[in-house]
């Protein structure tokens, strides 16, 4: 039951039509609160990849940076290398005190930054850690043993910083122990 046009409407007709009007607007309301959360979650999981993307750079920096420190602090290091040994030629040849006393000094400074001297003699030959310059027949030690260093070698780190200059064993030869018979 409709009213006719130009007829006032009861209380009760303009009640329903509110709430018919209410309800297209919480319908309304509901639909832009359901896509709002969705880009809610959307922009919430974008914000979680970068976040990741953001810790994973921090870290790769950070990992780079040390080690470009490493590969400084290396270089330098290697440089002094060859000054302790002439130090230790010096010392062993003037026994000055003074000399000795820098050659300790660079000494403990190379130990304390974590150098440490390669152990090679009676050690089986690794090309990574030793430089065979000489290769001497010898019975005493089995074939590829350091028998003897020319030049000490270092690691810092666990790399290589120096190579051991070595002789290495090598097994009598068939032919001279046959002439030597």
């Amino acid at each position: 039951m409709s009213p006719e046009p130009g007829e006032p409407r009861s209380k009760r007709q303009r009640a329903e039509e509110r709430a018919r009007e209410l309800e297209k607007l919480l319908s309304e309301a509901q639909v832009k609160l359901t896509e709002t959360q969705r880009q809610a979650e959307v922009y919430l999981s974008q914000l979680q990849y970068c976040r990741a993307d953001l810790d994973n750079l921090q870290k790769q920096t950070q990992r780079r940076i040390e080690e470009s420190v490493q590969r400084g602090t290396a270089r330098i290091l290697a440089e002094l290398l060859p000054i302790a040994d002439e130090l230790s030629i010096a010392a062993e040849k003037t026994k000055d005190s003074g000399v000795n006393m820098i050659q300790g000094k660079i000494l403990k400074l190379l130990e304390l930054e974590g150098v440490t001297p390669i152990d090679a003699v009676g050690k089986p030959f690794d090309p990574y850690k030793h430089d065979a310059v000489l290769e001497v027949e010898t019975a005493e030690y089995p074939p590829g043993t350091v028998i003897d260093e020319i030049r000490k070698g270092y690691i810092y780190r666990d790399k290589t910083l120096r190579p051991t200059m070595a002789k290495v064993a090598r097994a009598p030869s068939e032919k001279k122990e046959e002439k030597t018979q």
